[in-house]
């Protein structure tokens, strides 16, 4: 077949790629639990009291290349991979610098000078080919989990200012969130009221918080507060569960353009579909 016989027109039906990131104990492992049949790649030890398929917790980069490729090449159920989380993978992936330069810190790797940095790019591309097959070829969904961090960020058009971002360098940060079809920022809706402080002043107080401190949301629309983006035209705003993701991927999605996915959660894990 030449290569003009395999050019593809229309759009591809295709399970989603998502990074999802946020403060520890939001509920980013509990979400990703809810999606159709997932087998969860560990890179931390934090899966106890969640009731869902994981390999053993892994702690070299070529235990997490293994279960990808276990994934690809054998027979199996699982219609969801979950990589919980990608900054403690991103650590493994600079011990294997490390170790290859013999070197103690990712900052001197071949000879420093941000160098290593740039070669763990090639350690990523690779994770992110392997999920890109699995997607391709299985059929599976893809979901990236990761912690957040505030950084500073340099608006060229405004004063620089505090945002929330994956907690990983950010050359990672750039390669994931562009190959990512959703970058989705899991965080606490915050109500605040202000209130007569005393002698003339008025201070601002956290309101209607409820018992788990408010109510727990998913940010899709990049931000000055935050790193998100979507492909699929979703509100800026959703609440953190995935029945809520994929009805609103579902709904908000045009007709043409809906990646291959039911809505489903935990009470239809046999489903191949995402």
């Amino acid at each position: 077949m030449t290569l003009m016989e395999r050019i593809h027109t229309g759009r591809r039906h295709t399970p989603p790629r998502l990074l999802i990131y946020g403060t520890e104990g939001i509920g980013k492992s509990t979400t990703a639990a809810k999606a159709p049949n997932p087998i969860f790649i560990p890179t931390e030890d934090g899966l106890d009291q969640i009731d869902c398929s994981s390999f053993p917790l892994v702690g070299k980069l070529a235990d997490v290349e293994s279960a990808l490729q276990q994934l690809l090449n054998e027979k199996h159920d699982f219609a969801s991979v979950v990589i919980d989380s990608v900054d403690w993978l991103e650590r493994l992936i600079w011990d294997v610098l490390c170790e290859q330069y013999g070197v103690s810190s990712i900052e001197k790797v071949d000879g420093g000078y941000a160098k290593g940095y740039t070669h763990a790019l090639t350690h990523w591309r690779k994770v992110l080919n392997d999920l890109d097959d699995l997607r391709s070829r299985r059929g599976m969904c893809v979901i990236l989990l990761a912690h957040a961090k505030v950084e500073k960020f340099e608006d060229p058009e405004h004063s620089t200012y505090d945002r929330y971002s994956p907690r990983l360098h950010k050359h990672a940060t750039a390669l994931i969130t562009e190959w990512a079809d959703a970058v989705l920022f899991a965080t606490r809706k915050i109500i605040t009221k202000t209130e007569d402080g005393g002698f003339g002043r008025d201070r601002t107080i956290a309101a209607g918080l409820g018992k788990d401190g408010g109510e727990r949301v998913l940010r899709t629309v990049g931000s000055p507060a935050c790193v998100a983006k979507n492909r699929y035209d979703l509100p800026a705003e959703l609440p953190l569960s995935w029945p809520a993701l994929i009805q609103a991927l579902t709904t908000h999605t045009n007709t043409d353009d809906k990646p291959n996915l039911r809505l489903v959660g935990d009470q239809d894990t046999n489903s191949k579909e995402c």
